[in-house]
């Protein structure tokens, strides 16, 4: 069983790492905004069923083989920089009139959440340091990955759904069309700023 002190550290470490302003919260809150939570749901599980899937991975031993391979961290930097490139076009794609007045922008589906946090260094880097942080070699390693990993997919989840419901609750009551626009070059632009930053940090 994990120690309650190393719980407190835990929570004190991803609780403001989940919740800060990244890509991932970015696109979740859009999703929110532009189609509330049903609508963003199948986003949103993909999203948190990669958190879970990265813990696993991690947790049992593929973060210390990724150590030992840098240059499979630039594979990840350069093809989350095109993500991020892709999703910024999607954004402002979705400012052209519609075809019919009945059509409803592309939705981002499950497998979009699972890219999003697959390419996503800083949800890697984030992981990686969890465990190394918070595993015991002294305890099971296999009880001590799944008890993170639930811990960590409650946290995500708490932490992800105000951004999501705060998306839809403000994004969501500008609706016009000039309003949409507005929306998506800005988040367009939000995606090619994130796209920049990881292309040089």
């Amino acid at each position: 069983m994990i120690p309650a002190e190393v719980w407190v550290m835990f929570l004190g470490y991803t609780v403001p790492m989940v919740f800060s302003p990244g890509p991932g919260n970015t696109v979740l809150a859009t999703a929110g905004g532009r189609f509330g939570l049903r609508g963003t749901l199948p986003f949103w599980v993909g999203f948190e069923v990669a958190n879970v899937a990265l813990c696993l991975l991690y947790g049992l031993g593929l973060g210390r083989a990724l150590q030992g391979v840098p240059a499979l961290l630039h594979v990840l930097r350069w093809s989350s920089v095109a993500y991020l490139l892709h999703l910024a076009w999607s954004f402002v794609r979705s400012t052209r009139a519609p075809s019919t007045e009945d059509a409803e922008p592309e939705r981002l589906g499950f497998v979009e959440g699972l890219l999003a946090v697959a390419l996503n260094p800083k949800i890697h880097s984030m992981i990686l340091v969890m465990f190394s942080q918070f595993l015991r070699p002294e305890l099971g390693m296999l009880a001590q990955t799944a008890q993170l990993t639930g811990a960590f997919l409650v946290v995500c989840v708490a932490c992800h759904f105000p951004w999501i419901y705060g998306g839809k609750l403000i994004l969501g009551r500008f609706r016009s069309e000039r309003a949409l626009r507005i929306q998506g070059w800005t988040f367009g632009a939000c995606m090619v700023a994130v796209a920049a930053y990881v292309a040089v940090a």
